[in-house]
């Protein structure tokens, strides 16, 4: 397993896609295991915080294989997966060929201003290398009064707790990863990026700076990922 070092962070657009391209037949499996069955609850809760209605247009961006999405269109809203990943959405129409996948990138969405309702991304945003622009992005492409919710790995709250959650993901991670993904490596600048990413208040402060009003978060499982939440003025 490769060590982990700033390099293996700062990875170009292109890179990060191919990585994504590498995992996305096990990706979902993977994340189950990695995250002890919590992401299925999370998804949960991303779904509940959406509240997407019949009719509504909803922009869920990073959707990988639509595994995201399909709470959406249950729903009856008209939802678009979105990703940059060519091998996530492959893999994904595969899966749920009347899921209206579209190739896009979060900092040039490819969308007319006002289009949706409701945006939201999971453990996405913190791959993407502009974090301002696509929360400018998001913004852009939401009516007035539209809502955005953010699902993402963040700090958790209680300090025993967040050094034995640091040491699992640099630790126990990348060889659990070995077990089951496809591209393990991948996993490491996965690992690494949660530790990067700023917390909860940190987050909200950057939605307040791309534009969005009445931000606010909620901690799930201890604050190890927060959904985050704003309005369009």
């Amino acid at each position: 397993m490769g060590t982990v070092t700033r390099a293996t962070l700062d990875k170009q657009p292109s890179e990060v896609a191919s990585m994504f391209d590498d995992v996305a037949a096990k990706y979902d499996l993977t994340n189950d295991v990695l995250s002890l069955g919590q992401a299925r609850l999370w998804r949960k809760a991303v779904a509940r915080a959406v509240d997407a209605r019949p009719g509504e247009r909803v922009l869920d961006l990073a959707a990988g294989t639509g595994t995201s999405s399909l709470p959406f269109a249950e729903a009856g809203a008209q939802v678009v997966p979105c990703d940059f990943s060519l091998g996530m959405l492959r893999e994904g129409k595969r899966r749920h060929p009347r899921l209206p996948l579209t190739a896009g990138d979060a900092t040039k969405l490819p969308f007319k201003d006002g289009t949706f309702d409701a945006v939201t991304i999971s453990f996405g945003l913190r791959n993407v290398q502009d974090t301002g622009a696509a929360l400018a992005e998001m913004l852009r492409v939401t009516r007035s009064g539209g809502r955005v919710v953010i699902c993402e790995f963040s700090h958790p709250t209680w300090a025993p707790f967040r050094t034995v959650y640091t040491e699992y993901l640099m630790r126990a991670l990348p060889p659990v990863a070995t077990a089951v993904s496809s591209n393990p490596d991948a996993y490491v600048y996965l690992a690494e990026s949660i530790r990067a990413w700023p917390n909860q208040p940190g987050l909200a402060a950057r939605l307040r700076e791309a534009g969005w009003a009445k931000v606010a978060w909620r901690n799930l499982t201890g604050g190890v990922v927060a959904l985050h939440r704003g309005v369009k003025p």
